[in-house]
C-alpha cells in the first residue's frame, strides 16, 4: 500500500514504515536504547531526505521517551534536579544545532553533514560496544574471574566551582559538567535526530559519577524536552517534520517495543550488547559505502531545487 508523504515528497509503502518502526521498537525493548541512531539511517536507505528523517525522528523519540520515563517515576529513579540542569544545557545545544542545520541547509550541505555525523558516531560507538561486549563474554566464561575494577571519581569534576547538591543521585558536584553534557546532547539531537542517550548515559555514569539506577530515568526525562524543543524548531524554521511519517513509525514502534521487551528478558546482557554492536557497525558500513560510491544519477540529488 503506497502512501504519499507530503513533506518528504516521496511515496513509500505504509507497511514498510510500520515494519521499520516495529523493528526499531523491538531493538528499543531489547536493548533499552531509543533507537533513533538506527532509525534515521534506515529512513535514508528507503529514500527519505535526511533533513526530513532527522526532524521527524526527533518527534518519535518524544513519545517513546515519555512512556519510558513514566515507569521510572513510579520507581522513583528520576533525579529531577539533575534533569533540569541537563535540560538547560540541552535546550541551548538544540538551539545551536538547529542554527547550524539551517545554515547548512541554505548552502545545500545538510545531507552530507548528517550522513558524516552518523558514520563517525556509529563507527566509534559500534567499535567500543563490540570490544566491551567481547571482554564481558570472556570474563563471564572464566569462572571465578577477578572482580571488575571500581569506578574512580574524577577529581577535576569535584574541583570545579558552582556546586549543587543532587539528593536523588547522592552527589555534590559543579553544575558545569552536566550543563556541558546537555549542550553536546542537544546539538546531536538537532543535527542527527537522536535522543543522545548513547552518549548521555555513559557520561552520567563515568563523568558525573551518578548511580546507574537513576541514570536511565533522568536521561529520558531530559530527552523528552530537548527532542520536543528540537522538533518544534525544525517544524517552524525548516518545515521538515512529516506528521504522516511520524505516526506510522510511532504505531510500529509501540508494538515492537512490547515484543522486544519479552525477547530481551530471555537473552543474556552480553549477547544483546554484541548483537547491537554488530547492527550498529553494519549500518555504519552501509552509510560509509553510500558516501564513497558515486550515485547512479549525478544530478538527482539537487533535482528538487534545480532550475
Amino acid at each position: 500500500m503506497q502512501i504519499y508523504l507530503p513533506i518528504a515528497e516521496v511515496s513509500v509503502n505504509a507497511f514498510l514504515l510500520l515494519g521499520l518502526g516495529g523493528l526499531v521498537g523491538v531493538l528499543s525493548g531489547m536493548f533499552g536504547v531509543g533507537g533513533g541512531f538506527l532509525m534515521t539511517p534506515l529512513l535514508f536507505f528507503i529514500g527519505i531526505p535526511p533533513a526530513v528523517a532527522v526532524a521527524t525522528e526527533a518527534n518519535q523519540i518524544v513519545a517513546s521517551s515519555f512512556s519510558g520515563v513514566l515507569a521510572h517515576f513510579k520507581r522513583k529513579t528520576v533525579d529531577l534536579r539533575m534533569g533540569f540542569v541537563l535540560l538547560v544545557g540541552g535546550l541551548i545545544g538544540a538551539a545551536l544545532g538547529v542554527l547550524v542545520f539551517n545554515f547548512l541547509k541554505s548552502v545545500g550541505q545538510v545531507d552530507l553533514l548528517v550522513r558524516l555525523c552518523y558514520v563517525v558516531f556509529l563507527g566509534i560507538i559500534g567499535a567500543l560496544m563490540f570490544v566491551e561486549s567481547l571482554n564481558a563474554i570472556r570474563k563471564a566464561r572464566k569462572a571465578g574471574g577477578t572482580p571488575p575494577p571500581k569506578r574512580r571519581q574524577r577529581n577535576w569534576v569535584h574541583a570545579l566551582p558552582f556546586k549543587m547538591r543532587f539528593r536523588t543521585s547522592g552527589l555534590y558536584i559543579s553544575v558545569i559538567p552536566p550543563v556541558l553534557v546537555g549542550v553536546a546532547v542537544g546539538i546531536l539531537a538537532a543535527i542527527m535526530g537522536v535522543g543522545g542517550g548513547f552518549i548521555m548515559v555513559p557520561a552520567m555514569i563515568y563523568l558525573l559519577g551518578m548511580p546507574t539506577k537513576v541514570v536511565v530515568g533522568t536521561s529520558l526525562f531530559q530527552i523528552i524536552f530537548v527532542t520536543a524543543f528540537t522538533t518544534m524548531l525544525h517544524a517552524t524554521t525548516n518545515f521538515t517534520v512529516d506528521i504522516v511519517l511520524a505516526v506510522l513509525l510511532l504505531i510500529g514502534g509501540v508494538v515492537g517495543a512490547q515484543i522486544g521487551t519479552r525477547i530481551g528478558v530471555k537473552m543474556k546482557a552480553e549477547q544483546l550488547r554484541i548483537l547491537l554492536a554488530i547492527m550498529v557497525l553494519a549500518v555504519c558500513g552501509k552509510l560509509a559505502l553510500d558516501l564513497l560510491f558515486q550515485p547512479s544519477e549525478l544530478y538527482s540529488l539537487g533535482a528538487a531545487g534545480g532550475h
